[in-house]
């Protein structure tokens, strides 16, 4: 219990414009990597999805952070894809398995299926759709930061631990000496 006692007393021992630099120190460090992230997100077109499940093992593991891409070159069965269905709250990551292109007004229609899974899509898919249509598609992944989105899943799971995260590093920060 030593180190609560000297801890209170850094902290009591800080003057006003002390706690104010570092508060301010604090949130600049936290604003520039939203600012970084978002300026990644605007480079890219597209958000950086982190895998949830296991279904795109062994391509993707729980955890990786996913670098996506869209641009207008057509969507192709093995492409690994990102998509938004409704009534989902979670972007999915999964491969396209077909791609049906109607010859009489040019519309797409994708299937697609996890690496894992035994059957396709069809079930996550909103009630009475059988395919996705490519305004469904957030990007394709181009690359992986493995197990970078770990962070994001355990805040996610037991968000109590955001509020512990957020406090020792602020209670690290105003209790430095430099």
């Amino acid at each position: 219990m030593g180190w609560v006692r000297k801890t209170v007393d850094s902290v009591k021992s800080l003057q006003v414009k002390q706690v104010l630099l570092r508060a301010i120190s604090l949130a600049m460090v936290f604003t520039s990597g939203l600012i970084l992230w978002k300026a990644l997100m605007c480079m890219t077109g597209t958000t950086s999805p982190v895998v949830v499940s296991g279904s795109m093992e062994p391509s993707f593991k729980r955890g990786d952070a996913l670098f996506l891409y869209k641009n207008k070159d057509p969507i192709r069965a093995g492409d690994i894809v990102v998509f938004n269905v409704k009534g989902q709250d979670v972007p999915i990551v999964h491969r396209v398995i077909e791609v049906h292109e109607q010859q009489s007004n040019g519309e797409i229609k994708l299937l697609t299926k996890g690496d894992a899974n035994d059957m396709d899509d069809r079930f996550l898919y909103a009630r009475g759709q059988l395919w996705l249509k490519p305004q469904h598609i957030m990007g394709r992944a181009v690359g992986l930061l493995p197990y970078a989105g770990w962070v994001t899943i355990v805040m996610t799971e037991k968000p109590v631990l955001q509020y512990i995260l957020v406090g020792a590093v602020g209670l690290l920060f105003l209790t430095s000496k430099d």
